[in-house]
């Protein structure tokens, strides 16, 4: 079954921001289910520093101050049907 396009059309989040600080690094994927949970078709690229997130040990390592872990946002933001380019 084809995926429907959203009427509202794409988002597509732009982030660099890797494991040095873990806050930015997880903001894309946060702002990416948030959107997506609103109806919006979302897509993610990572560039730089940022693709070492898609990393397992990595992802594991990644807190940001004030929400879950990378590890615990990833899965969510996948089960969203989110596409990410790194």
């Amino acid at each position: 079954m084809a995926k429907r396009r959203s009427r509202r059309g794409t988002i597509l989040i732009k982030s660099a921001w890797g494991s040095d600080d873990p806050t930015k690094a997880a903001f894309a994927f946060l702002h990416a289910s948030a959107f997506g949970a609103a109806g919006w078709e979302v897509q993610i690229f990572l560039l730089g520093e940022a693709v070492s997130l898609m990393r397992n040990p990595v992802a594991n390592a990644v807190v940001p101050v004030g929400w879950p872990p990378l590890a615990e946002i990833l899965p969510d933001t996948i089960a969203r049907g989110i596409r990410i380019h790194a």
